[in-house]
């Protein structure tokens, strides 16, 4: 069995990876009743006696102890990671495992990347090592942050430069909260740019989530429960409801509502490296299956159900047609539309009592609808996890690398392009010590790149396998053969 460690980086990073602790371990408690510390177990947590102090504390058998999450905590503020120390979860992380600021990135990538990065350097790689050092077969670092502030877009992108150079052979996956259009952070398309070209060269596997689309799930789901469709219900004391038992309203953004969902994707991706089943899928296997060329790692999540049952009370849906949901937008964590764009890969990773047949007979019914590159059109990578999520029969997790997300990063650039032209705000940035404005223009470019990769890929849309360009195809399989 093999190891993962998460990092969690900035205000939303935590928040997040506070979420995915709590379900996890709820979804160990149900399966595990006898409290015995097993593979399934290790894989994210480790049994500790407390009662001894340092590394001799740790038990690799037997009764659990005391569970630590493998994940380190990082904030420039300490506010987020204060109340996690005082609230539920306060046992489940010591103070070796964060690294906390008082004065914050101030909204500014460069104050993260740069100042904070060579500040924390020393202390991030030392519980690095160590944390890498408590795991019997590492296999992957999981990164939770956010494109829109400073902290989380500067040092959590910083961070992931370092995790390249200390663990080249540790899977680095990463989560990123993109802003949305109405984001309150004046300077959030200049984060978000200067940290894609980071993402773009020194990650594995970017899952791009969209503050909007999470919004847009929330509101739906308000919606069906204030107008009692399909008999929805919200559960009192609801991440959807406020403390007074009323529906929060739309204008204000439920943000504890969006971290579940993330949370939840989190926990079904990790599924088949926590709990066994007939077909379960490696981590290293989605980036091997997944990620046909090297900066085309961006696969955008879809999720059903969307919530746990400890939220809202929605009657299941059948099998057949969850795999539909996966594929229509109001699924999607992205504000994209796949099935109208161009698959590269699919991945579709199943929990519950669900057989081999069902996923074949969904995927034949699927297939005729989506539209898979010529030179892969059976490109699907499938798994079977026996474990489904507390409180449900079963759940799908799908991902789709499309280039559907073209959009959201022509979006962006046509944002950033808004400010720079104007040079607004630029020189919070310039006044940082090792920033130029080159770095503006470099990260651009590669952003530029990027979408120009994408555009060539759908330009070969409805073109049959021969008319391909040949000299086009010589080229992608020489950038991708040294990898």
């Amino acid at each position: 069995m093999t190891q993962s460690v998460v990092v969690q980086v900035g205000q939303c990073g935590n928040q997040i990876g506070c979420c995915f602790w709590d379900l996890a371990l709820r979804e160990h408690a149900a399966v595990n009743q006898k409290g015995i510390y097993d593979e399934a177990i290790s894989s994210f947590f480790r049994n500790v006696d407390t009662r001894v102090v340092g590394d001799g504390g740790s038990i690799s058998k037997g009764k659990i102890r005391s569970l630590k999450a493998r994940a380190i905590l990082i904030d420039m503020e300490e506010g987020v990671v204060n109340e996690i120390l005082q609230g539920p979860l306060r046992d489940v992380f010591d103070t070796n495992q964060l690294i906390t600021d008082i004065s914050g990135s101030g909204n500014n990538w460069a104050v993260g990347h740069k100042v904070f990065g060579s500040l924390y350097q020393d202390q991030i790689l030392e519980k690095l090592r160590k944390s890498a050092e408590q795991c019997d077969c590492l296999q992957c670092f999981f990164i939770i942050h956010s494109m829109g502030g400073g902290t989380g877009s500067g040092l959590g992108t910083f961070l992931l430069k370092m995790l390249e150079d200390e663990f080249p052979e540790v899977y680095r996956f990463v989560t990123s909260i993109y802003p949305s259009d109405e984001d309150d952070v004046i300077t959030s398309p200049y984060n978000s740019i200067l940290a894609m070209k980071e993402l773009n060269e020194h990650a594995d596997c970017v899952l791009p989530i969209d503050n909007q689309s999470l919004f847009d799930i929330i509101s739906k789901i308000d919606l069906m429960v204030n107008s009692g469709k399909l008999g929805t219900t919200v559960k009192p004391k609801s991440l959807v409801t406020s403390s007074s038992g009323a529906l929060k309203k739309c204008h204000k953004k439920p943000f504890d509502a969006m971290n579940n969902i993330v949370a939840n994707l989190l926990l079904n991706l990790t599924s088949s490296a926590r709990f066994e089943g007939s077909l379960n899928m490696d981590l290293s296997e989605i980036s091997m299956n997944l990620v046909p060329f090297p900066q085309l790692h961006y696969l955008v999540a879809s999720l059903t159900p969307l919530y746990t049952l400890a939220d809202v009370s929605i009657p299941p849906r059948r099998l057949d047609q969850m795999f539909s949901d996966a594929f229509s937008k109001d699924h999607q964590l992205l504000r994209a539309d796949p099935k109208h764009s161009l698959y590269l890969a699919c991945a579709l990773m199943v929990r519950g009592n669900v057989q081999i047949s069902d996923l074949r007979r969904n995927i034949e019914r699927l297939k005729p609808s989506l539209q898979f590159v010529s030179w892969n059109q059976e490109g699907w990578k499938t798994s079977l996890c026996s474990i489904p999520p507390v409180g449900h029969s079963h759940s799908l997790l799908a991902l789709a690398n499309n280039t559907c997300v073209k959009p959201t990063f022509m979006e962006l650039k046509e944002r950033y392009m808004r400010l720079y032209k104007k040079k607004a705000h630029l020189h919070h940035y310039l006044q940082v010590e090792g920033m130029e404005e080159s770095c503006f223009t470099e990260a651009v470019s590669s952003l530029s790149a990027l979408i120009q990769e994408y555009n060539q890929l759908d330009a070969t849309k409805n073109m049959p396998v021969q008319d391909l360009p040949r000299l086009s195809i010589a080229v992608w399989c020489f950038h991708w053969l040294p990898y």
